[in-house]
């Protein structure tokens, strides 16, 4: 892999601490309140550097939300590695997913937020069904060779849509939910 540009760190770089100052001006403010504005005079850069990056705020705000979820993505993968039977696995990792959504305020403000929260969740919850399916699904390959492809690619995209689904609308609480979505993930493991 090629060393990065000096260039490419910068923006890299920038890219961070807008989305650094963001994360804290959504959950202080909400969506609503949030502005490009505010965002490039805390930042210190013009507004058509931040248009150029992000397009706009619903721009920011995405980039924002799978940031987060690369981030919980990581968790959730620490948490099936930290166990050797694909139910229990399957168990920590929802559980895992499920906390992490609960306890991360920029989610909650995004989930919960006022009439100008863009939706990022239910029809254009795709970006992040696709993370998650790709990196379970992957994992899942790597640590059990042996299940067929196509079961591991659909148990992960049925676990990501049933995850995503509790975190936008809750009806058990989240040991039930790890334990209902780890059954089927397996089931469909195991049937194919």
């Amino acid at each position: 892999m090629e060393p990065r540009s000096m260039a490419q760190r910068a923006r890299a770089g920038l890219r961070d601490d807008a989305l650094n100052i963001a994360e804290e001006l959504v959950v202080d403010r909400g969506f609503r309140a949030f502005s490009m504005r505010d965002l490039a005079t805390r930042v210190g850069v013009s507004r058509q550097t931040l248009y150029n990056e992000f397009g706009d705020r619903r721009g920011v705000a995405s980039a924002l939300v799978l940031r987060s979820t690369e981030r919980f993505l990581d968790e959730i993968e620490q948490a099936l590695a930290g166990e050797a039977d694909l139910h229990a696995a399957w168990v920590a990792a929802v559980r895992g997913a499920l906390a992490r959504a609960e306890d991360n305020p920029l989610l909650k403000t995004l989930l919960t937020g006022d009439e100008g929260t863009p939706e990022l969740f239910g029809t254009d919850s795709e970006p992040i069904v696709v993370a998650a399916r790709e990196r379970a699904a992957g994992y899942l390959r790597r640590r059990w060779p042996e299940l067929d492809p196509d079961a591991v690619g659909l148990a992960a995209e049925t676990a990501a849509r049933l995850t995503v689904s509790h975190i936008v609308l809750p009806l058990a609480p989240a040991d039930v939910v790890a334990e209902q979505v780890a059954t089927v993930v397996t089931r469909i493991c195991e049937w194919r």
